[in-house]
């Protein structure tokens, strides 16, 4: 799916809001949608060149036979709460699908591997990637248990920042 013209604004605001941070690397998924909002970013905050990892771990959840359908003739089909279930809960699925837990076992080892290390070499990262990849990689850095998350929204376009100490801990977290 292509990214929305209220998108590419919200990629532009965030864009001016990084400006004065120096990024030594980003990561972003294998979707148009996030590489199309990183390359707006970078446009924005006059950091053109900085290097771009992408990675299907960071690609959005996989909503299987849902995957591109309206959710009212979904909900519809299925039931509201069945599709309410399906895509809020931590461990459930959608038939042909994955669940938020899914997600996350594909997104923190990729973390873990590809980022911490930059991090502990006090790099300045930034990840452009999608909703459910996000909640799962704030599950682990902010340490939200699976009963949490299903209650956490991100706000698109608005730049979380997060300060961490020499272990990787959180010094402050704040959206700019």
């Amino acid at each position: 799916i292509d990214i929305t013209p209220l998108g590419r604004e919200e990629a532009r605001l965030a864009g001016k809001k990084l400006k004065e941070i120096i990024f030594n690397r980003c990561f972003t998924s294998e979707l148009k949608r996030a590489q199309e909002t990183l390359a707006i970013i970078l446009k924005e905050s006059e950091h053109p060149d900085v290097p771009i990892s992408r990675s299907r771990a960071l690609n959005e959840r996989n909503y299987g036979d849902l995957q591109g359908l309206d959710k009212a003739k979904t909900a519809e089909k299925y039931g509201a709460e069945q599709v309410a279930l399906w895509r809020r809960s931590y461990d459930v699925a959608p038939p042909g699908g994955e669940s938020l837990k899914d997600t996350v076992d594909r997104v923190v080892p990729y973390y873990k591997k590809e980022i911490e290390p930059l991090l502990k070499e006090n790099k300045n990262i930034l990840i452009v990637a999608h909703g459910n990849s996000l909640r799962a990689l704030m599950m682990y850095l902010e340490n939200i248990d699976k009963e949490s998350i299903v209650e956490v929204d991100i706000p698109t376009g608005i730049p979380k920042i997060y300060t961490l100490d020499t272990e990787l801990k959180i010094i402050r977290l704040a959206y700019l």
